[in-house]
């Protein structure tokens, strides 16, 4: 973007220069200002092409495609495929809603896996690289909230996600959420049945939990907010695989702030 300026200024008068690069400055300070960008996949292992998917994400959130921007990767397991002879582990009818929700607020005709949403602005075929690479540098990034988070296991089978700061973007009348996803990588499942049948199948950034923090309505950026969730946990938890992402989301489910914590290994 800032390129791009340059070479329109320097068809200007020398004399503007000094103007130019502080524009060009400023604007890229604010490119690095900019919070993560929200990339959400729709997977089922019981769909014959999601593990493609699955591999492209893993590769994602490891930086092999040498995206410039950071990222909050989330992968939702939905249960549609279930019947096709594999019932997915992770797979929740939870998932399911929250991708029929956006069939219906981009215009979509139908659900699919594998898919990818995008700031939930805009979506592709998540086994397509190069439509996703191109979704990701074309979505519209704004400041990150300024949550601080602490974390605490109150029972042996409970996690509670305390979360206090402000959103730094200014919410309207129309109101928005606050929504903490609870994410673990690292899965390995031998599928023994279904469309994957004898496939042993690798699983990243897995949501296993969804809660909303709070919503809110006609506040300023700089409003400290506060609120806390109790995650209940699954057998095998382990906090050294796991992540929170936090985002905040319009009542058409476009999101305009996020954040990523990693938890840490000794709770």
């Amino acid at each position: 973007m800032v390129r791009c300026l340059m070479s329109c200024f320097s068809k200007r008068s020398s004399g503007s220069s000094h103007e130019e690069k502080a524009l060009a400055d400023s604007m890229a300070e604010e490119h690095c200002k900019a919070g993560p960008v929200v990339v959400e996949l729709f997977s089922s292992q019981g769909c014959a092409t999601s593990s493609e998917a699955e591999l492209v994400f893993s590769r994602l959130g490891r930086g092999d495609f040498n995206v410039d921007v950071p990222l909050i990767l989330l992968a939702y397991h939905v249960d549609y495929w279930d019947y096709m002879g594999w019932k997915d582990p992770f797979g929740s009818s939870q998932w399911t809603v929250r991708q029929k929700a956006y069939v219906e607020a981009l215009n979509l005709d139908t659900m699919f896996t594998p898919q990818i949403v995008v700031q939930g602005r805009a979506q592709c075929v998540a086994n397509e690289p190069e439509a996703l690479l191109s979704c990701i540098a074309s979505a519209p990034r704004v400041v990150a909230p300024s949550f601080q988070a602490t974390f605490e296991k109150p029972t042996p089978d409970s996690l509670q996600v305390s979360l206090t700061g402000a959103l730094r973007t200014k919410v309207d009348h129309q109101g928005a959420n606050v929504v903490v996803a609870l994410y673990e990588c690292g899965l390995v499942t031998n599928c023994p049945e279904g469309a994957n049948k004898d496939r042993v199948l690798a699983n990243d950034y897995v949501v296993r939990r969804l809660e909303k923090l709070c919503s809110v309505k006609d506040i300023p950026a700089k409003k400290t907010i506060s609120g806390t969730i109790n995650f209940s946990l699954w057998e095998g938890f382990s906090a050294a695989k796991c992540g929170v992402g936090v985002f905040v989301e319009s009542p058409s489910h476009q999101i305009f702030g996020s954040q990523n914590f990693q938890l840490p290994d000794n709770l």
